[in-house]
């Protein structure tokens, strides 16, 4: 069963279903049926484009715990926290691009958008990107990234010919 999307304000999608199944540790990424991707505006500097997937992956790991792997200990019996099994795919994209590609993620079912908008990374005070945001309408909001989460044929077929970030 598909768990409610987390976010009132958006249309009732599902999350990706994740079942002890598709939870596939012993495999290669490749082979997982889940697909992690984050998208970014490649015409940002590299401290924006490495905060806006930081702070996207710290979304993605609250709204789907079981993408992490559990804790591992070194050989010196250090504990390491638990890492994505499904690994993430960082792309490249230009502003149009990731504002098409989130409205067309919107219309897709299991599949978790975390975005950040552009108001996030010129604000200081939390509250404050709150009341930017909600005075923005969903046209003229920009986007510094897009991340997706989802059956890895659907993510797939949604990124298709997009690039990875150099």
């Amino acid at each position: 069963m598909s768990l409610p999307h987390p976010h009132p304000s958006r249309p009732q999608l599902s999350l990706p279903r994740l079942t002890s199944e598709d939870i596939t540790t012993d495999r290669s990424t490749r082979q997982a049926g889940l697909k992690w991707v984050i998208v970014v505006d490649e015409s940002l500097p590299a401290g924006r484009i490495t905060n806006a997937a930081a702070c996207m992956a710290a979304a993605v790991g609250k709204a789907l715990p079981g993408l992490l792997g559990p804790d591992g200990a070194d050989a010196s019996g250090v504990t390491h926290p638990g890492l994505p099994w499904a690994g993430c795919t960082v792309l490249a994209a230009d502003g149009g691009s990731l504002r098409a590609l989130r409205a067309k993620a919107a219309t897709k079912d299991e599949v978790l958008i975390v975005d950040m908008p552009e108001p996030a990374q010129t604000s200081r005070v939390y509250d404050d990107y709150l009341r930017l945001l909600a005075g923005t309408g969903q046209d003229d909001l920009g986007y510094c990234a897009v991340s997706l989460v989802g059956p890895r044929n659907r993510i797939d077929r949604l990124v298709g010919g997009l690039s990875l970030l150099r």
